[in-house]
């Protein structure tokens, strides 16, 4: 095939390389296919352009609209993929390989786009719950979260070109940052050609994305304090690039997602006749021949008991005997060449490091089959296992890392030992053992949990399910502490809040709620003429009120409610029972009082009210005893818009309401989130 050069894409448009720059092979073949530079481009105005067009674009538009943003683009890119995993094929990825990367990076815009129902359809976000600062309750704080005015920049590794820029711009994009992406110029040609459909899409702003395929060195050198940056690679490299004096001097947020010497470990319990045995051995083998071993989270060291290193041996042996390595296109080939000839020759090196204090058991780096390619002018490479047999002193495998498809069994003697070997990595993105013990896996997870940023445990009863140990999930946290660079990614909220600015907001009850948005208790209350539940769900306002008509609490209602609901609890039922407890007589059910004041502020017409969505929270704060008389304060708390599933569904959205039932001196006996579903008038 022609020579294809590569364009970055800045200040939107895409832009030519003034030089042929740096030559992209095959990985099956080693043929010249791509050329990647990025003369030409100004940093700086990338970023400025970025700032002054692209966040205040992304800023406009609130959590519910960027999250259908990101469907909208998800489903875009779905209908293209073919296109992807031909590209995909010169990156020496077989099928399944390359689904982990574009089905999988695809699939990162879907979770973060079904986000966004955890957020408020507004541009910022309440975090947490209102702070009381002053005796009378008329100074409070709180918390937001809003974009930060800065941008995004990823500087991703070569191993994922799809999932690697996927899953870090769903986060920012609904988040309301914009991001300038650096993919590994490796195999940068791939994200070239998802990100070219990105922008033929226009489903996002202007000013959104940008593209560099070449070099970004001296992209740091730019940013400022509102940017934040984000990093995936090696350790040596991600540690230069945090320590930049501007990163210093701006202090701008640096996450860093490093290599990792990730463990698997098989339980002390687990016996070779058991299925935890095979599972074991099916996770390991998988994680080593996926991508030919080239994956962040792939397992480097296997930890065994020491009375059962043999059958591991051997049943690893056979497995991975049975995988065919070759171009990804032949049939029956299950492991495709590493990315490139460059990263072959980099293992080949650190395999002979190791090859100094550890035996290789299987495989060998000169003598295997290739099915479909000549294995020298491809990246083409075995699966490789040592074994360490005295892993507390012979420490190669915990401090170096061969980005392919190699591993080390090392013994131990009991769970202390395996708990031990598995911190000795100094930090790693994931750790995992299979066991059937759970005491054993409760052991191993608070053992380990301070140096793992995920820990997979896995057995017969999720095995079926299980994404396995080398997949980071969207909604879960992803990265690692130590040498695994201490950074997180995606996380679901907690990955979108590392793009927001949490600010402490103080003042009055009523400001904070026009603030936010949120009723607080506290603030002005408009009290209504007409019922709300007469009120479309535009109509109502934040802060409107209906104060219901009372009730006066008797023993009658405590018996009768008792027999519809069968609580018969000692405190509602036997005034002889109460002694050494704190109720002074039979004491009104909570449900009770919560049910009675429904029956006070419900209006029961046909109206917008289409039903009873559920109670967020409750809490009984008074006992009610008979003849206490109680009234209720209905307030609209918070409004949760819905969007249309259909041509034919009716438009509604959510509406909390705060529920205040009070007492005949004015103090609160219950409180409640109600929520209801409430239509809209268009």
């Amino acid at each position: 095939m022609a020579i294809k050069h590569l364009k970055n894409y800045a200040k939107g448009k895409w832009v030519a390389s003034k030089s042929k720059g740096e030559a992209l092979h095959n990985a099956v073949t080693g043929e010249a296919i791509y050329t990647a530079s990025s003369d030409g481009l100004d940093f700086g105005e990338m970023m400025d352009y970025a700032r002054r067009i692209g966040g205040p674009a992304l800023r406009k538009l609130t959590f519910h609209e960027r999250g259908r943003m990101l469907k909208a683009l998800a489903m875009y890119l779905l209908e293209r993929k073919e296109n992807y995993y031909k590209i995909s094929a010169y990156t020496g990825a077989t099928r399944i390989d390359s689904w982990v990367d574009i089905e999988g990076g695809i699939g990162n815009l879907f979770a973060n786009a079904s986000l966004r129902r955890q957020f408020p359809n507004e541009r910022f976000f309440v975090d947490g719950e209102a702070a009381k600062l002053s005796k009378h309750g008329t100074f409070i704080g709180h918390h937001i979260m809003v974009p930060r005015e800065g941008v995004a920049i990823h500087i991703n590794a070569f191993n994922f070109p799809v999932w690697g820029m996927l899953e870090k711009i769903a986060v920012n994009l609904l988040a309301g940052v914009p991001a300038i992406v650096k993919p590994a110029t490796l195999t940068s040609f791939l994200t070239e050609a998802v990100f070219e459909d990105i922008i033929e899409s226009k489903i996002l702003p202007e000013g959104s994305l940008q593209l560099i395929c070449g070099s970004a060195r001296g992209i740091l050198d730019t940013v400022e304090t509102q940017d934040i940056v984000t990093f995936t690679g090696s350790a040596e490299t991600g540690k230069k690039l945090k320590a930049h004096p501007r990163i210093l001097s701006e202090a701008v947020p640096f996450n860093m997602e490093a290599d990792s010497l990730n463990c698997c470990v098989l339980g002390p319990d687990v016996l070779p006749n058991m299925p935890e045995f095979d599972l074991f051995i099916k996770e390991v083998v998988r994680e080593m021949t996926t991508k030919a071993g080239q994956k962040c989270t792939a397992i480097r060291r296997i930890m065994v008991p020491s009375d059962r290193i043999e059958e591991v041996h051997l049943a690893l042996g056979k497995r991975l005997k049975g995988t065919a390595i070759g171009d990804p296109a032949s049939e029956g080939v299950r492991m495709g060449p590493l990315a490139g000839i460059t990263q072959r020759n980099e293992v080949r090196e650190k395999v002979q490091q190791f090859a100094k204090s550890q035996e290789i058991i299987i495989g060998d780096l000169n003598h295997f089959e290739v099915i479909g390619a000549d294995k020298e002018k491809g990246a083409f490479l075995p699966p490789i296992v040592f074994l360490n047999d005295d892993p507390f002193h012979k420490l190669d495998c915990h401090n170096v890392e061969a980005f392919g498809p190699v591993a080390t069994i090392m013994p131990y003697k009991n769970l202390e030992e395996a708990m031990e070997l598995a911190r000795m990595g100094r930090g790693s993105l994931v750790g995992s053992i299979v066991t059937q013990d759970d005491t054993i896996a409760r052991d191993f997870v608070l053992g380990t949990a301070s140096m793992h940023g995920r820990i997979l445990v896995l057995n017969a009863d999720c095995a079926k399910e299980s994404t396995g140990h080398g997949s980071p999930m969207p909604m879960l946290v992803h990265g690692g502490p130590g040498r695994a660079g201490g950074g997180e990614e995606m996380g679901g909220v907690r990955g979108v809040m590392h793009y927001l600015q949490r600010t402490a907001i103080q003042g009055s009850p009523t400001t904070i709620t026009k603030i936010t948005n949120v009723f607080q208790q506290g603030a002005a209350q408009h009290e209504l003429e007409v019922h709300p539940f007469r009120k479309h769900f535009e109509d109502l306002q934040i802060g409107d009120t209906l104060i219901t008509a009372k009730h006066t609490v008797t023993e009658t209602d405590i018996t009768n409610f008792a027999n519809v609901s069968g609580d018969n609890f000692y405190a509602h039922m036997d005034a002889t029972s109460l002694s050494g407890t704190i109720f002074e007589g039979r004491v009104a059910h909570g449900y009770f009082i919560l049910s009675k004041a429904a029956g006070l502020f419900v209006d029961a017409k046909k109206g917008p009210v289409l039903l009873n969505y559920g109670i967020d929270e409750c809490r009984f704060t008074k006992p009610v005893y008979p003849g206490m008389t109680i009234g209720v304060k209905l307030t609209v708390k918070e409004k949760v818009d819905q969007e249309k599933r259909s041509e034919e569904d009716i438009p509604k959205g959510i509406v909390k309401w705060l529920v205040d039932v009070y007492d005949q001196t004015g103090e609160t006996v219950a409180i409640a989130t109600i929520l209801t579903m409430v239509k809209k008038r268009l």
